[in-house]
């Protein structure tokens, strides 16, 4: 019998401990695993790539060997594609996050090209920091990849990954965190762009105190697979998580595909945690999976919950818009960007919002029929 639960779930370093993905796994039955098979079986090019930073305030980025101390503290591969980019990369990137004063970096990424790609990268906030990280994803990329965060004593880091690849792109990529005491993290995934993308976050909170936002912002045209696999751990007492993801899908064969896994573990009395996933199926042919789970192993806790919809637009909403006078077109569009905005405004930076805003716009004027 496989494996259902995600803190059963075999993981390990090395790709050749994993069996040959065959897409009944229950981590990649929804994922389109022929398509995957560069990523997933063959050996990838783990060398260094070039990219550009826009940095303001107290950030270090260098490249580091991958036996320095800073890599693999955050969490292990728990699929193929992930442990294959652990086992083929050369050196990490480090970015690390110092000083009270808030500090941003920007880290562009946009040389990968057509080949099969690994890249690792490592994101420390020192204690007591204060940062944002955006990972701003544009170009051809093929390519698998891990980053580990790590959020030290008293810190308050916002980690952004924005996806904006070129239409044939495949991006596979797992986001492991650890979250220290009275530590705080938002982490922002935004789909836009790319052929196949799959986000899978994964959160440990294990100390007292930590605090975890997870939000993500999706919009899947024809022939897109945007998926997302989020875990929560919650492993110490008087831990605290939100997760929220929002998407909309036009055309045939638009694709989206949310699972949220929240565990609440013997060890975490006084948890409080809600996760929610909505999509707006703006055309016929989309389609939208979304699979919230809890596993609940205390009754002491502060609250658990979980929802989850999918469906077309509100009747009511268009129709209250074009009684003022506006076109249908023109509600239609209020609407989805008043749907996704709700997340977009969460970033908190306010350049990436109104360029996201527009990105999501130009999205929108796409298609016809909205």
């Amino acid at each position: 019998m496989p494996v259902q639960t995600r803190s059963a779930r075999f993981s390990s370093f090395d790709v050749a401990e994993f069996e040959p993905v065959t897409g009944q796994e229950i981590e990649w039955k929804h994922s389109p695993v022929a398509r995957l098979r560069a990523l997933t079986g063959d050996v990838l090019d783990g060398s260094d790539y070039e990219h550009v930073d826009l940095s303001t305030g107290s950030t270090e980025v260098e490249w580091v060997d991958r036996t320095d101390s800073r890599v693999g503290v955050a969490g292990k591969p728990e699929e193929r594609a992930s442990a294959n980019a652990w086992s083929s990369f050369e050196r990490a990137l480090s970015i690390t996050v110092s000083g009270e004063e808030s500090s941003e970096i920007t880290i562009n990424r946009s040389s990968f090209g057509t080949s099969a790609r690994a890249a690792h990268t490592v994101i420390r906030a020192e204690a007591n920091s204060r940062g944002m990280v955006i990972l701003q994803n544009t170009g051809a990329a093929h390519l698998s990849e891990n980053v580990e965060i790590v959020v030290e004593e008293g810190a308050d880091l916002t980690v952004v990954t924005v996806q904006e690849w070129d239409g044939d792109s495949i991006h596979l990529a797992s986001h492991f965190a650890e979250v220290g005491r009275d530590a705080r993290l938002k982490h922002v995934v935004v789909s836009l762009g790319g052929s196949i993308v799959r986000i899978n976050p994964s959160v440990h909170l294990s100390n007292e105190g930590g605090d975890v936002e997870l939000f993500g912002v999706y919009f899947a045209d024809a022939g897109q697979h945007l998926e997302q696999q989020v875990f929560v751990n919650h492993d110490a007492p008087n831990t605290k998580s939100r997760v929220a993801y929002k998407g909309a899908l036009q055309g045939v064969g638009a694709r989206a595909v949310w699972v949220g896994d929240v565990l609440i573990r013997p060890t975490a009395p006084g948890t409080d945690s809600y996760e929610q996933n909505r999509n707006l199926l703006l055309t016929d042919g989309a389609r939208a999976d979304s699979i919230p789970n809890l596993e609940i192993e205390t009754g002491d806790i502060a609250g658990a919950g979980h929802a989850s919809a999918s469906g077309r637009f509100d009747d009511e909403q268009l129709f209250y818009l074009q009684a003022r006078g506006i076109p249908e077109d023109e509600a239609r569009r209020l609407v989805v960007r008043g749907f996704l905005s709700e997340i977009v405004q969460k970033i908190g930076s306010p350049a990436l919002e109104a360029r996201l805003q527009d990105a999501i716009e130009a999205e929108l004027l796409v298609s016809k029929a909205v």
